[in-house]
């Protein structure tokens, strides 16, 4: 059924947010504080791994790199229009009114914990991927797969930043859905190398969540959002950079 993958994974994630919680409550502060480095040390390596993937190829008995420019441009872009648009204070305002919507309002750590959480749940190319598929053959497999990623990545960030980690199942409800319902005009644009891209790029985010997880928030990595779209668009482009 298309949608199945969609709905297994905000589940996934809601469950891993209330595990999260009841186990956070029975954590001190340094235990916390410890989950939260080893989270983002793990995050780190998942980012590191993803985008190497992307950048470096066998070539005979050597590594040979490749790429790096279509990195820096679409980061650098990407950042370039996310700044300009403030896409990190939408999100945080959004953040903001969930919080006080949900009787959260006295939660200090919920809109950084909620930010945080959705961006790594949401970038990856495993998003956009499973919801295509699901979308255009009802086969919700990778999204399956990502639940479960998900319901693990969660879980840790829930319990050692809050349960604001818990309502990333908004966008990801949000994001998934809506690729779900839009297939068949997405599909042809996610050819192989645009998906290489989006895979490579979105690795980067996924490293930058982690640097904010190991050595505190240092980089708005919402604003990089637009990097995503750019990567995608510059497996188009006539030339090879």
């Amino acid at each position: 059924m298309p949608g199945l993958g969609t709905i297994i994974n905000v589940v996934a994630i809601v469950l891993a947010g209330l595990i999260g919680s009841f186990a956070g409550q029975l954590l001190n502060d340094r235990l916390q504080d410890g989950l939260a480095k080893a989270s983002g040390v793990c995050v780190l390596f998942i980012g590191i791994a993803g985008a190497m993937q992307g950048m470096l190829a066998v070539s005979g008995p050597s590594l040979a790199s490749g790429m790096s420019l279509y990195v820096v441009l679409s980061i650098v872009a990407g950042a370039f229009i996310g700044e300009l648009a403030d896409i990190d204070g939408l999100v945080r305002r959004f953040g903001e009114w969930l919080k006080r919507k949900t009787g959260n309002a006295k939660d200090r750590t919920f809109v950084d914990a909620f930010v945080t959480a959705s961006v790594t749940v949401c970038v990856g190319a495993m998003a956009v991927v499973g919801a295509i598929q699901d979308g255009l053959s009802g086969d919700s497999s990778v999204l399956v797969t990502k639940s479960i990623l998900d319901f693990v990545i969660i879980m840790v960030m829930t319990s050692s930043l809050g349960k604001g980690c818990a309502f990333a199942a908004i966008p990801v409800l949000i994001l998934e859905g809506s690729l779900t319902l839009l297939a068949r005009l997405i599909a042809p644009i996610m050819t192989d190398a645009a998906l290489a891209n989006l895979s490579m790029v979105g690795s980067m985010l996924i490293f930058c969540v982690g640097v904010n997880l190991t050595f505190g928030k240092r980089i708005r990595v919402a604003n990089l959002l637009p990097a995503l779209i750019l990567a995608v668009a510059s497996a188009f482009l006539p030339v090879r950079l």
